[in-house]
């Protein structure tokens, strides 16, 4: 699994955050940064942060 991040899209809902806060933060200005790809037992909680994003400013790529 590999997620990217569009920053130029991102509202700064902070639900990423909130969700998965090993994978995710906001930079100064409340958008989204990813701080690392997800391990194996961290996968579930990358598609929820993914899900949840209201702006689609997340992409999870499986495989």
């Amino acid at each position: 699994m590999r997620i990217t991040v569009a920053p130029d899209r991102c509202v700064g809902a902070g639900q990423c955050v909130l969700n998965a806060p090993a994978l995710f933060d906001q930079d100064d200005d409340g958008l989204v940064t990813l701080l690392a790809d997800p391990t194996a037992d961290q996968e579930t909680t990358a598609r929820l942060a993914g899900a949840l994003c209201p702006s689609r400013a997340i992409t999870v790529h499986e495989g």
